[in-house]
């Protein structure tokens, strides 16, 4: 993840702006003006690293919000041990981050910085998770669209911490004719047949079919890519034979209901993915919590 790309920043700075963290009114009032403190940002329970480097660039886009022509520099640092970087399990009451600046800024900061790490976390350690389940199979992980409006660039960067892979990005980045096409579309065959006329060199069409008489039709269509949408395990291996037998080279995603307990039945059907939509949509942050003390150095 590239922290000080001008898309990145603006996503941190708007977090920051809506927190109003500049006018945080208990700390202006109660803290010191100059104290140096050093903020510990500690795994509250064994993780998966996601976002390290937003600690760092929060605080750098703090400093410039408040910066003005006359503002002395502030300097400040965040360090870690050499071995904790994004995709790296932590265990439970490890360090994570230490942070040593000015007390205002840490304080100021905090809940957004944990906020943005807890989430980021939460979405590498979920699907680590189910990485892991599928492990000895042939089969990916990978993400969908389901995330946070204005956040999928640091959710999907969470998944490929967490061992996953991502699907796609956004809306230009691949055709995919989902049921809402095929019923505007004038049918599966006709949509994928307009698709076909309008396609630029090296787009793929991929397809989401619900059912096997969708999967003929789509297979005998010229279909290059195919989602088995909301099947039984039973009939995603049925579908699988069904494309492998039609057809080398098409690439089989299973997606659906998928939970930590029925995904490996799905990886041993044969599809090359899983999709996994409740990486990004309904993931539980990961506990980390931050201790602040003064005058430590």
């Amino acid at each position: 993840m590239d922290w000080k790309s001008k898309r990145v920043r603006a996503l941190l700075e708007a977090a920051l702006v809506e927190d109003r963290a500049t006018q945080d009114v208990t700390t202006q009032l109660a803290i010191p003006k100059g104290l140096r403190a050093t903020g510990t940002i500690v795994a509250n329970q064994p993780c998966i690293i996601a976002g390290l480097g937003s600690v760092q660039a929060f605080l750098e886009i703090f400093e410039k919000l408040i910066a003005t022509d006359k503002s002395p520099e502030r300097r400040f640092e965040v360090v870690h041990h050499p071995e904790i970087f994004d995709g790296v399990r932590v265990r439970k009451g490890q360090t994570v981050a230490v942070i040593r600046h000015h007390a205002d800024a840490i304080l100021s900061c905090e809940r957004v910085m944990l906020n943005l790490l807890q989430r980021m976390c939460g979405i590498a350690t979920v699907t680590n998770d189910f990485v892991k389940a599928v492990a000895g199979t042939k089969c990916k992980i990978v993400d969908t669209r389901r995330t946070v409006p204005g956040l999928r660039a640091l959710d999907k960067y969470a998944v490929l911490c967490g061992g996953g892979v991502s699907h796609r990005n956004d809306l230009r980045d691949g055709i995919l004719i989902k049921a809402n096409h095929i019923a505007l579309g004038g049918g599966l065959t006709a949509a994928l047949e307009s698709v076909e006329k309008g396609k630029k060199p090296g787009q793929r069409p991929e397809v989401e079919v619900a059912n096997l008489e969708e999967l003929d039709e789509a297979l005998k269509a010229g279909a290059e890519a195919i989602i088995l949408e909301g099947m039984t395990v039973a009939a995603v291996k049925k579908s699988v034979k069904q494309i492998r037998d039609t057809k080398v080279g098409i690439e089989i995603e299973a997606g659906g209901a998928m939970t930590l307990e029925n995904v490996r039945g799905y990886a041993q059907t044969g599809v090359d993915f899983v999709s996994v939509g409740a990486l990004t949509q309904s993931t539980a942050a990961a506990e980390l919590s931050m201790r602040v003390t003064a005058n430590v150095f």
